[in-house]
């Protein structure tokens, strides 16, 4: 009997797995099927390139306003069910952003789109620690991988597979993609149960604590790491065209995202040994650093390689922040700290990017774009050294 309760709780346990790598995979499934498909935006709808900026970098800017809204969203209903709504209104809103071919539509379902991923965010770390607390930092791997796997998904596979599926159509190609992110939602309601809160349990609280340190330092921890890699994927194409290098924009930027795979292998393998300790958090921000100035050197294998750590040192560093909330505090508390978290990280991501293109203009000198970046990468050295370590219980 015993062993058999062990097999089930074993398949459970996959189960949820699983799942939470399918939904880690629909943060970012529809909304990187939009760079590929941009020149096609772009001429049926006569948008300039102000408006082509503020497409790409609205979900982001989203990321931060919603995430407290969704904890708001987790308090009410739950982890899950918070979870199941976002999925939904991600799916919906991305086949909604074609209807019309209208650049007013694509603005407001992109708004309402970001707002769904925004609130699945915080509403990964809490299912993380309602389903597998004692293995938070392998299941927060897990879905940080699918995170990164939907990314290489719909970036890579919009023009070459999808496209051509639904005849050469932008519109269509947001409808396909908000096809998995949909079923998705159905396999998580079908397949796990809803946990009713007891009847005597206190009403959960739903707006982060500012006031805890932990939040501030993770925040910018986690914000210092994706300045890095935000602020170096808008700027390496157009420094390369600066310096003359136009050639090495594709084979740099994929090497950039190519990179952050690696990153949540290693974690797959060895999160125990690495989640809540502060030197790998110190050693990827010191590794990202120095890449940066590896980007300035004038020898194309030197400026790829330099791209490849930045990217597995920016992953890194989310991977093991984002696994931190599950392991610091209760269950009932880990969608208020990770709001928290997600909002000063993506406000930092977010306009840490408008501060370079601010430099450079201001100096006139390509260089200068990188200092951003830089200041993302010592912000995380200087505070992941205040780490405080966490004893894991397995």
């Amino acid at each position: 009997m015993a062993r058999g309760d062990g097999a089930a709780a074993g398949t459970a346990a996959g189960w949820q797995f699983f799942l939470l790598w399918l939904a880690g995979i629909d943060l970012r499934l529809t909304i990187l099927a939009v760079p590929p498909v941009l020149p096609l935006i772009h001429r049926d709808l006569g948008l300039d390139e102000t408006s082509v900026a503020a497409l790409a970098g609205l979900p982001v800017l989203l990321f931060a306003l919603v995430a407290v809204p969704g904890s708001l969203l987790i308090a009410r209903l739950g982890a899950r069910r918070a979870l199941i709504a976002g999925l939904v209104t991600v799916a919906l809103a991305s086949a909604a952003r074609g209807l019309g071919a209208s650049a007013s539509m694509l603005f407001a379902m992109t708004f309402v789109m970001g707002a769904g991923v925004a609130t699945m965010q915080p509403a990964l770390p809490a299912l993380v620690s309602h389903w597998l607390q004692s293995r938070a930092a392998l299941a927060t791997a897990v879905y940080a991988n699918g995170l990164l796997v939907g990314e290489v998904l719909s970036a890579g596979l919009t023009i070459p597979l999808v496209l051509p599926l639904v005849g050469g159509s932008w519109e269509w190609s947001f409808a396909f993609w908000g096809v998995p992110v949909l079923a998705t939602a159905f396999l998580i309601m079908l397949g796990t149960p809803h946990a009713a809160p007891h009847a005597a349990a206190p009403r959960l609280r739903w707006w982060p604590d500012w006031r805890d340190p932990r939040t501030w330092q993770l925040g910018l921890v986690q914000g210092g790491g994706s300045a890095l890699y935000f602020a170096t994927n808008a700027f390496i194409p157009d420094y390369l065209h600066a310096t003359g290098q136009p050639a090495l924009v594709n084979a740099c930027l994929t090497a950039l995202n190519s990179g952050q795979v690696p990153a949540s292998l290693v974690l797959l393998l060895l999160a125990r040994r690495l989640a809540a300790r502060k030197a790998p958090v110190i050693l990827a921000a010191l590794a990202g650093l120095l890449s940066l100035g590896g980007l300035l050197v004038a020898v194309p294998a030197v400026m790829v390689t330099s791209a490849v750590i930045i990217g597995f040192a920016a992953a890194f560093i989310l991977i093991l922040t984002l696994a931190l909330p599950p392991l610091l505090v209760p269950p009932e508390e880990v969608h208020r700290l990770s709001a928290g978290v997600l909002t000063i990280s993506y406000g930092l991501a977010f306009f840490v990017p408008l501060l370079g293109g601010a430099v450079w203009d201001a100096t006139g000198l390509s260089a200068t774009a990188f200092l951003p970046s830089a200041i993302g990468a010592m912000l995380v050295l200087v505070l992941g050294a205040t780490l405080k370590p966490v004893s894991l219980d397995s």
